[in-house]
């Protein structure tokens, strides 16, 4: 059902010095920034950078997660299937698309996600974060 990666999102603590590092250094290209986070692009990679809660590290890794791709027909079946198996939802979906947020045996976040960086980008321009800019 899962199809192939979707995305990775780090948690940071330092908007600023992350996007400076990833898009200067590593040659993320920058597709849109807001207050709390930023999308970037390196190939066919889409990366979310989010501002932690907190300022320790501990506090501000509580977002850090991986997450699959998943066709809408799909979803719903993993989602129950999964649930049904006793799998741990860590966070409800609070973004565009269909989204499932849960933890594999190990505590690793994972996320089963319908949607693409250009389908959460048209989310966006629609009904844009704090502050945000776009990169075209």
């Amino acid at each position: 059902m899962l199809n192939g990666f979707n995305h990775l999102t780090l948690a940071v603590t330092d908007l600023s010095r992350s996007l400076d590092f990833y898009s200067r250094l590593l040659n993320f290209r920058p597709a849109a920034t807001w207050d709390a986070g930023a999308y970037l692009t390196l190939g066919e990679l889409w990366l979310c950078l989010s501002l932690g809660k907190g300022s320790d590290a501990q506090d501000s890794s509580t977002y850090t997660h991986y997450a699959f791709s998943i066709q809408q027909s799909d979803f719903h079946a993993f989602k129950q299937r999964l649930k049904n198996s006793g799998v741990t939802e860590w966070q409800p979906n609070r973004s565009e698309g269909d989204s499932f947020y849960f933890l594999d045996p190990d505590g690793h976040p994972l996320e089963a996600h319908v949607g693409s960086l250009s389908s959460r980008l048209a989310e966006c321009r629609a009904k844009p974060y704090k502050g945000m800019q776009f990169f075209d």
